[in-house]
Parts: structure tokens; C-alpha cells; sequence
């Protein structure tokens, strides 16, 4: 098979891009990190892709929140392109940022005809979190996350907090596999604050569409693809990759 391509979307303030293509190249993809303005004046660029990652970082400053002004642009531009590339059985994935973008989107189909099913707010501390955090799995057809069950990653965020339009639509979501990853407690316990750093109902830390192949979610993967980026790595001493890397590994293999 061919190897598969994915392109990292940035924008002004976006500050992941090189280290999450760096993942991808990794994994085993051909990365590259483009520009919105780029990815504006020639859509047709997706053609030749088969994974989009919108990276992390503060898009636009922030300036009106968490990821607005990149989602707009998205959504009001590139809404068809993005949605032909969806459906056409490709890959979606938002890190941190790029979660706040997907969420004001409709690529991860979190509205219906009464507006938004969920939206990302000010973490409950009120503040930006910056931390190690542990994370578990809910069962799903989330394809980055096949195989894995736990996972420790770093977050870096100050509005991360997923809520949802009330306690009936996060019930629902949760049936439908829509939440595939939460917030854990080391020992096992109630994750409670840090270990759950923004407040999120239900622990959640990312999101899916129904399908599983549009994916965002709150902490970095690309920050844990070698054990030297963990804090602990002269302790545990590990050769093994970083356990952020399997999730590009995912990618690449869906289409291997």
C-alpha cells in the first residue's frame, strides 16, 4: 500500500505543528505541516491526503476564545471540502486546539437542529492547567485509539472542560461510544481534581463522531512519541517508543 500522507493544519499562534508531524512521520506517514491560508486559497490540496491532524497550540491568540477564529474559517470555508474528505472514509484528528476547532465545527456531528450537543469551556480551576495526567478508554469504534486501554500524556490547556448540553445528551453521547477517553486516577479511583484537570463531566478528555474516524481530544500525544519526553524516563528507564506515538501508529496502520 501506498503510505499514507497526512497533512498538519496551523495557523497564527499555532505551536505543535513540526512536533505532530514529526509523530506522523514516525508512525510511518509522509507529514506536512501547511498553512489555513494555504489550505484556503487550494482545498484541493486534501485530495492527495488521508489524514488531517489540526494541532495544538492558541490559534489566532485565542483572542476570542479557545480556537473560534480558526473554527469559523473551517467551518465557513472549508465546511464541503471537509466534509467530502470525511466521508470519503479519510481521518480527522484535533489535538487540544485543534479539539476546540473540530468542536465548533459540524465534523464531529456534536449538534442537531436545536444547536450544540457540547461545547469546550474554562477549566473549573480558572486557570491554565499544564500537567502529566493518566487516561483510560470507554469502548468505541475510535480508530486512534485501538488497542490501547491506559495512557499517560501531558495536557496544556486553559479551557478544556467538556460539557454538554445537559445530563440527558452526555448520557447519550456516552452510549454511543462518542466519549472514548477519560481522565483516570493512578491508583484507580475517582479522578478528581488534578487528575482530572479541567472539571469535565464524566472525566471526558476527547470525542469522536459515530464513526470513529474524526477524533479530538484534549491532551498531546505528539509531546510522549520517545520515553525522554516523560519526566520519569531516567527512573523507569524504558526503550520503548512514547506511548503518545501509538495513536499515529493507529492512523497509519487503518490504511495499511
Amino acid at each position: 500500500m501506498p503510505t499514507p500522507r497526512a497533512l498538519v493544519l496551523r495557523a497564527p499562534g499555532t505551536n505543535c505543528d513540526a512536533e505532530t508531524a514529526h509523530a506522523f512521520r514516525l508512525a510511518g506517514a509522509e507529514a506536512q505541516s501547511i498553512h489555513i491560508q494555504r489550505l484556503l486559497a487550494e482545498p484541493a490540496l486534501l485530495d492527495a491526503c488521508q489524514v488531517l491532524c489540526i494541532a495544538g497550540g492558541f490559534s489566532y491568540g485565542d483572542d476570542l476564545a479557545a480556537g473560534r477564529v480558526l473554527g469559523g474559517q473551517v467551518r465557513l470555508r472549508l465546511a464541503d471540502a471537509l466534509r467530502r474528505f470525511r466521508d470519503a472514509g479519510k481521518l480527522i484528528l484535533g489535538i487540544c486546539n485543534g479539539f476546540q476547532v473540530l468542536a465548533s465545527t459540524d465534523l464531529l456531528d456534536l449538534e442537531d437542529a436545536h444547536g450544540p450537543l457540547a461545547t469546550l469551556t474554562r477549566n473549573d480551576s480558572g486557570r491554565y492547567e499544564a500537567r502529566w495526567v493518566h487516561l483510560r478508554t470507554a469502548p468505541s469504534n475510535c480508530v486512534f485509539l485501538a488497542g490501547i486501554d491506559r495512557i499517560e500524556l501531558p495536557v496544556a490547556h486553559a479551557e478544556g472542560k467538556f460539557v454538554a448540553r445537559d445530563a440527558q445528551t452526555l448520557a447519550s453521547l456516552e452510549q454511543g461510544g462518542r466519549l472514548p477517553l477519560r481522565y483516570a486516577a493512578a491508583d484507580g479511583g475517582e479522578p478528581c481534581y488534578p487528575a482530572n484537570p479541567n472539571g469535565s463531566p464524566a472525566h471526558v478528555a476527547g470525542a469522536c463522531d459515530a464513526s470513529g474516524r474524526v477524533f479530538g481530544l484534549m491532551p498531546h500525544p505528539e509531546r510522549f512519541v520517545d520515553p525522554t519526553q516523560h519526566p520519569e524516563w531516567t527512573r523507569t528507564r524504558s526503550d520503548a517508543a512514547g506511548a503518545g506515538l501509538a495513536l499515529f501508529q493507529n492512523a497509519v496502520r487503518y490504511f495499511g
